[in-house]
């Protein structure tokens, strides 16, 4: 992956960030049988695999990346949206590198899960699981969306201009 292409990744995602801005706090919260239980869990679960992959396990940057379900609701809409930005932070500093192999094979415990045994990933899978974690998940808030009667805005990489 290149930056161009994960840059494509967060323009679709500010499409959707944008559109959830506008939703009342009743609405982010709102409980639905897709994804993480609300818009507002499941957008933060988005932020936080990147955090856990690429800022806990890659660059061990933090011990605890994924938000408690009493920190998400605690969180506001800017928090998200900073959460999502340190995210890209992280993302940012991997294409700052031309030093690393993407194709080599890190073993490590995961930080964030006790028992976690050894787990051995590359770079390149890291990356492209947190990007294929995004969009899944990012269907799933276009559904609840939906569900709240609201019309989805294109996320879709092929609608960019």
């Amino acid at each position: 992956m290149e930056i161009i292409e994960y840059d494509w990744v967060k323009q679709t995602r500010h499409i959707l960030l944008a559109q959830c801005r506008m939703l009342s706090e009743q609405e982010l919260v709102a409980e639905s049988n897709i994804g993480f239980l609300s818009i507002k869990a499941t957008l933060v679960h988005i932020a936080g695999c990147y955090h856990a992959w690429i800022g806990s396990f890659f660059f061990a940057q933090t011990k605890t990346p994924i938000r408690t379900e009493q920190q998400v609701a605690m969180m506001t809409f800017d928090d998200i949206e900073q959460y999502f930005e340190e995210a890209d932070t992280y993302v940012a500093k991997l294409f700052a590198h031309d030093s690393f192999d993407w194709d080599e094979i890190m073993e490590k415990e995961l930080p964030w899960r006790t028992d976690s045994g050894i787990v051995r990933k590359s770079l390149k899978q890291l990356l492209m699981h947190t990007v294929t974690h995004e969009f899944h998940h990012k269907g799933q808030v276009v559904a609840m969306l939906r569900q709240l009667g609201h019309a989805p805005q294109n996320t879709d990489i092929l609608g960019l201009a």
